[in-house]
């Protein structure tokens, strides 16, 4: 049943399937090209019942292996060929948005224990993959051959341009992660950040790299649930943390922004998104990556900015940068892959390259994109043109802006 499934789809790369008694079946014709060996019989029919959740499963499991050709070529063939005919039915679409919220509840106890299950995996594991600064979320490749360090720190100059930043001000960092954005700001825009992060480990490593940089005195981060936080500052930024917040609390996390947020203050919040209607999270990365994820589209993310009565000063969207950098991450993951096999086992590691490959190829195939909302309380806070966030040069120092008619 696979196999004529195969037969009728697959157009764009050239897959081959090696079935477990040695016979072997290829498809389509071009780049990329793949060869998709099976271990187990019972592989393919699993993965054709529930593809979503069994191609990941099934991969964990030793089921199947790619033997030529890489696992990013083999779910590109896989994604760009097979979504559409294996989505869910009409009727089903018509469940998605109870589905999405009977999965996304995150309210303080889950959110700490969601947290806990991913990011306080050791530093070890993180370091091994991410840029030198331990930047979590997606680069910007002003420069498509630019290093991940490169584009990490571009894309921390255009958030600190877009929240209009000048020194002495203070900034909240709402998911602080690894701490690399919050001590960017306080280094390159003079500024004082204070980091909210539900994850211990993430607390202890940036408030140790924070004193090792000096910058103790201007960067504090803490073990905080963002509902809980009641000062104000002159700019807020929420980087890679709202895919955390659950559908239902949408309202309730923009409210709790424009209350953070000065009446002259700008905000600015980095999210996954998707392009499409809203849908659930894939079960695969909910189950094994991000438990209490969802990835929100347009239409509902803005429907809850206007129902805060925040200003949507500006929203842009970003097209496979998080393509690039997850492709990057995954590049020095297999460059240390032995040893991260050794210290966390073979199945950890088909987990880990499989999350990685599987949302890059998301980003460069499919639905998912990186929104950009600037968010203020008034709609004269930001400057009028976007001419501020380009300067000359990609090192150029940052113009800060005026307010409505004065000179910068």
């Amino acid at each position: 049943m696979f196999l004529k499934l195969l037969a009728s789809h697959v157009r764009r790369g050239t897959l081959t399937v090696v079935l477990p008694d040695g016979a072997s079946h290829t498809f389509g014709a071009g780049e990329p090209q793949a060869t998709w060996a099976l271990r187990r019989a019972s592989a393919l029919p699993r993965i054709a019942l529930n593809p979503a959740s069994a191609l990941g499963e099934t991969y964990l499991a030793g089921d199947w292996d790619v033997a030529s050709g890489e696992l990013i070529d083999l779910l590109t063939i896989l994604r760009v060929n097979l979504e559409q005919p294996l989505s869910d039915s009409g009727a089903k679409r018509l469940l998605q948005p109870l589905a999405s919220l009977l999965t996304s509840w995150n309210n303080v106890r889950s959110s700490l224990s969601n947290v806990s299950r991913h990011y306080d995996l050791d530093e070890t594991l993180f370091r091994a993959f991410l840029d030198s600064d331990m930047h979590y979320s997606c680069a910007y490749y002003r420069d498509p051959d630019a290093t991940l360090e490169a584009a990490q720190v571009a894309k921390c100059d255009h958030i600190r341009r877009k929240l209009c930043l000048t020194p002495g001000q203070r900034v909240l960092d709402i998911g602080s992660g690894w701490g690399s954005l919050a001590m960017h700001l306080a280094q390159r825009a003079g500024v004082e950040v204070v980091g909210l992060t539900l994850s211990k480990e993430q607390l202890r490593v940036a408030t140790a790299e924070a004193q090792r940089r000096g910058l103790a005195d201007r960067v504090e981060f803490r073990l905080e649930d963002y509902r809980h936080h009641r000062e104000q500052y002159d700019g807020v930024v929420s980087v890679g943390m709202f895919e955390h917040v659950g559908r239902r609390n949408f309202r309730r996390y923009f409210n709790q922004v424009r209350q953070c947020l000065k009446p002259d203050g700008l905000a600015l919040v980095h999210t996954i998104g998707q392009y499409t209607l809203p849908s659930p999270t894939n079960p695969w990365i909910r189950r094994h990556i991000f438990p209490g994820g969802y990835i929100p589209a347009a239409s509902e993310t803005i429907r809850a900015v206007e129902a805060s009565g925040l200003v949507l000063s500006d929203l842009e969207v970003w097209r496979r940068h998080y393509a690039h950098t997850l492709r990057e991450w995954n590049r020095r993951f297999q460059a240390r892959r032995d040893e991260l096999r050794r210290a966390k086992g073979e199945r950890f590691c088909r987990m880990w390259e499989f999350y990685l490959v599987a949302c890059a190829t998301a980003f460069e195939v499919s639905d998912l994109v990186v929104f950009q909302m600037q968010l203020a309380t008034r709609n004269d806070a930001a400057p009028l043109t976007r001419d501020y966030l380009y300067p000359a040069a990609p090192d150029a120092p940052a113009a800060v802006a005026a307010a409505p008619g004065q000179q910068a």
